[in-house]
């Protein structure tokens, strides 16, 4: 991406009255008529707007001037972490939408050890309602005897799917954290704030 003829990251300031942005030699118009979130999910808190059960949901964490917007995807109950919103149904479908197999990365902690033979079974792909998960990727990123945390990257948004993937294998998820999606980063946003992203990210996330 770049602006002004510059290459440009993500979270670089942009004014949309002035600045020329490109994404792959193309330009892409600004974001004005809609609004975009980001939020640090915790956990307690479900990703809908009202909940039957009387639990509290991600929408009481949004700031008062936000307006009609939803979250994009879900995070369940139990889970935290990266979660968007936005009242821009057209991003929001690409996002979501299985064939764009947009990558979510997750840091996952678990109880006890695990080994590569166990993690490669996981990896390649294991059955779930019926059908295989897709390929992922998976990297353990600190562990004693006691636990492991691990990233896992995957694909796909199946319900609960990573939790799920890791009982094939006899192993309890006891903490899972949506850290990445794309290469969007969650970065130091803390838990239960919500902040607007930039034209940016914004761009970015239009053309993943």
């Amino acid at each position: 991406m770049t602006v002004n003829g510059k290459p440009c990251g993500l979270g670089a300031d942009v004014d949309e009255r002035r600045d020329v942005v490109e994404v792959e030699g193309k330009p892409v118009a600004p974001a004005a008529l809609h609004k975009y979130y980001i939020m640090n999910k915790p956990k307690g808190y479900v990703c809908t707007v009202k909940d039957d059960k009387g639990r509290k949901t991600v929408m009481e964490l949004l700031p008062p001037d936000a307006g009609r917007v939803y979250p994009v995807g879900r995070l369940d109950y139990d889970s935290e972490g990266l979660l968007f919103f936005t009242d821009d149904g057209d991003l929001a479908f690409r996002l979501t939408h299985p064939k764009n197999e947009i990558t979510k990365t997750y840091l996952v902690r678990i109880e006890g050890t695990v080994d590569e033979a166990q993690l490669n079974k996981l990896r390649a792909g294991v059955m779930l309602d019926g059908r295989m998960t897709a390929k992922c990727k998976i990297k353990i990123v600190e562990t004693d005897k006691k636990y492991t945390k691990l990233h896992v990257t995957i694909g796909e948004g199946r319900n609960r799917q990573v939790r799920r993937m890791f009982e094939t294998i006899g192993k309890e998820v006891v903490f899972l954290k949506r850290i990445r999606i794309g290469e969007m980063e969650l970065g130091s946003l803390e838990r239960g704030k919500v902040r607007k992203l930039s034209e940016s990210e914004i761009f970015y996330l239009k053309n993943l």
